[in-house]
This record gives structure tokens, C-alpha cells and sequence, in this order.
């Protein structure tokens, strides 16, 4: 098991974003929920949207998790919990929505795209000509159309939000990984490479008008999911390395292995990612990039749950060898492009 910092206090206020409106597409559960409350904890107005709802139940939800659930946890955090049920992937619905927040609010600062959904549609370890194409296909419509729909829509509330020498309003997009790697699956790297490039993309045509647009991967996240497969709880999730005598092996299908569980994070960490993100006044130095949350905790000094700052990066450098990260470099061959070169004052 990889070594973790000592335990820290969190830098943050507790209403460093006191007054500050957000939007967590995708908030019923995992990274959604933990960013949510997170929110909460900086005294955030958080909307809570997804499908999963008490009122409006899903036919045969894979989940017990509700949008309401969270919203409850964000408020009692210290924010304040609006849930609203919305299918991300109509627009129709998400239009209704931004006129919501913009009747209630006048607008929006932090928009988190979280929308995804995809796990039960992923087959990991077989070929592109052996998935399901239909499942793959709707992949993409949930997890990526998704998120296109609601910044479009979203974006223009946040025009105009920044105030001098105040952090910016910025958009998240939530993947997994800081590098260009691929995946294990041909849909699910479409995916979480394409909301890299959708981040960047946005932050060009963003970048005069004051809204940051960046991505962020949470490391070994220790999601409801990801604790049932364990079987145990936040309590005493640490239990699941005494479980099995193959600690280190990892399932032919998925990365399981119990030394790996061991390097995890609770959703909040990612969820003190954003808030710190959010409170910095310095942070459109990093539009347009992928960020990790043990990456940045170091940066910032949060920590997770238990006040440690788990660094799933160096612990998978040291156990299974060393990767390029999406760093400095790559980022030179994004920018300047020829578009830029050639129009500079499109956007």
C-alpha cells in the first residue's frame, strides 16, 4: 500500500462560496454527490439534477440513490439543496431548467457536468466488432451529448457573474484520468477523452469572457457502487484489505485488486477539487486543462474524509509503471492551432 501525506486541515471556509449559485448535472450519486456536498460544505446554493428521483422513480432503477437524497446531504453540509429531475439528453428539459435558474437566481456560477450512467452499458476487456453497438452507441448520447447539451444552455447564465479580482465562473467537466491513454473500451474512451477536449474547446471559445472551462478526474473513487462491490461501507471500508489474501490481483474484467481499494478516495475529495478550483481568484491560469484531485490537493492542502491526501497518481506509477500525463507539453500542441492563427478574433 502506497503511502499517504499526514492528515491535514482543509484550507477552506466553510462559506468561501457563500452566495454562489451551482449546477451538478449527474448529482444523484458518485463523484456528482460528492462534489454536491462539497459545495454545500463552501455554503453554496448547489441545483441537484439527475433521474433518479423520490418523486418520479425510475421503472427499474440499478440504484436506491436520489437527486433529493443529495440535496438533502448539501443543505445539511451547510449549503442549500435544490433537486430538480431532469434527463439530461433532452434538451427541451435542460432549457427548462436554465430558465429555472435564471428566474430563481439571475444566473449561474459553477456548472459541473457530471452525467454518466454508463457502467452497466460498458464491456470491458472485448473488442469494438464484439460490444454491444447499441449500448456503446447510447454511451455516447448519455455521457457525452449529455454534457454539450446542458453547457449550452448553461453557459450563457454565466456570462457576466465574475466580479474583479473574484474567481471566475467555471465549467467542470468530470472524467476519469489526467492522460491520453486509452481506456479499456472503445466507447468509454470516446467518452472521458472527449469531455478532456470538450473542456478545452470551451475554454477557447470561452476565454475572453471571463468563464473557466476545465476537467477533473477523481482517482480510485470510493463510489456506493464501488463499496458494494467490496461490501463494506464508508465506516469501514478499510476492511476490505484484510478480505482477501490475493491483495494484489486485480479481476480479468475490472480493477479491483484490495491494495488498490486501499489508495482510494471518497467522492468528497473530488468534491473539495471543485470547491478549490472554485475560491481560487487565479484560476483561468488553468482554463482549458485536466486536472486531478490528488494532483491538486497537494496544490491546495485539502484533504479527504479521514484528512488524509490519497495519491492515487504516485501509486500507480509505482505498481504498475509509469504513464504521460496530459502535462505542459501536450497542452503546447493544442495551442496555438491554425484556427487561431488564422481567425484570432473569432471568439
Amino acid at each position: 500500500m502506497a503511502k499517504v501525506s499526514k492528515k491535514v486541515i482543509n484550507p477552506f471556509p466553510k462559506k468561501s462560496l457563500h452566495g454562489k449559485i451551482a449546477l451538478v448535472a449527474g448529482a444523484t450519486r458518485g463523484a456528482g454527490r460528492g462534489i454536491a456536498i462539497a459545495l454545500g460544505e463552501a455554503g453554496a446554493t448547489v441545483y441537484c439534477t439527475g433521474r433518479s428521483s423520490r418523486k418520479n422513480p425510475m421503472k427499474n432503477p440499478a440504484r436506491p440513490e436520489t437527486i433529493e437524497e443529495t440535496a438533502d446531504l448539501v443543505t445539511a453540509a451547510g449549503g442549500r439543496g435544490i433537486p430538480v429531475r431532469i434527463d439530461h439528453t433532452i434538451p427541451a428539459e435542460v432549457q427548462k431548467l436554465a430558465a429555472l435558474i435564471k428566474r430563481q437566481h439571475k444566473g449561474l456560477d459553477i456548472l459541473v457536468n457530471d452525467i454518466w450512467g454508463g457502467d452497466p452499458l460498458t464491456e470491458w476487456s472485448k473488442t469494438f466488432w464484439t460490444v454491444n453497438l447499441e449500448n456503446g452507441l447510447q454511451l455516447l448520447k448519455q455521457a457525452i451529448h449529455s454534457h454539450i447539451i446542458t453547457a449550452h444552455y448553461a453557459a450563457p447564465l454565466m456570462l457576466g457573474r465574475s466580479k474583479p479580482n473574484r474567481a471566475p465562473a467555471i465549467i467542470f467537466e468530470i472524467t476519469d484520468g489526467d492522460a491520453f491513454y486509452y481506456r479499456g473500451n472503445l466507447f468509454y474512451d470516446l467518452v472521458k477523452i472527449s469531455v478532456i477536449r470538450l473542456a478545452f474547446a470551451m475554454s477557447r471559445e470561452l476565454r475572453k469572457r471571463n468563464v473557466v472551462s476545465v476537467a477533473l478526474t477523481p482517482g480510485f473513487l470510493r463510489s456506493e457502487a464501488v463499496l458494494d462491490h467490496f461490501k463494506v461501507t464508508e465506516a469501514n471500508w478499510k476492511d476490505a484489505g484484510k478480505q482477501n489474501i490475493n491483495k494484489d490481483q486485480n479481476s480479468y474484467d475490472q480493477n479491483d485488486a484490495p491494495s488498490d481499494f486501499m489508495i482510494s478516495e471518497s467522492p468528497r475529495y473530488i468534491g473539495r477539487a471543485v470547491v478549490a478550483l472554485a475560491c481560487d481568484p487565479k484560476v483561468k491560469e488553468k482554463t482549458g486543462r485536466v486536472f486531478s484531485s490528488w494532483a491538486l490537493a497537494r496544490e491546495y492542502g485539502f484533504s479527504d474524509l479521514d484528512g488524509t491526501q490519497p495519491h492515487w497518481g504516485d501509486y500507480a506509477r509505482k505498481k504498475y509503471g509509469k504513464y504521460k500525463i496530459c502535462d505542459d507539453r501536450f497542452y503546447s500542441y493544442w495551442t496555438p492551432g491554425l484556427i487561431d492563427l488564422v481567425f484570432p478574433d473569432w471568439f
